[in-house]
């Protein structure tokens, strides 16, 4: 990174926008709780989530995994619809 001409640090994140990658991250872990729970509930394994999902065993550790949050909304839909839920997305 490298300081801008205000002295400040190019790429860093403002006390906001942290606040928003935690507040993401928190959401993010939440959904990948349900989704456990669900799969949980109905004895579904990750290989068989995958293969219902036409996706890799990979792709659903990344989708469990709430430190991870690099999943699209469309694989969250998949996931859900999957486990027999409906994904909400909000703008509040």
């Amino acid at each position: 990174m490298e300081k801008n001409n205000r002295g400040s640090i190019e790429g860093a994140a403002t006390g906001d926008e942290l606040l928003h990658r935690q507040s993401a991250s928190a959401e993010f872990e939440a959904l990948a709780c349900q989704i456990a729970e669900a799969m949980k509930a109905q004895n579904l394994s990750r290989k068989r989530l995958a293969e219902r999902m036409k996706t890799s065993r990979s792709q659903i550790g990344r989708l469990l995994d709430p430190k991870d949050g690099n999943v699209t909304i469309a694989t969250l839909q998949r996931a859900a619809k999957v486990v027999g839920r409906t994904l909400r997305v909000e703008l509040i």
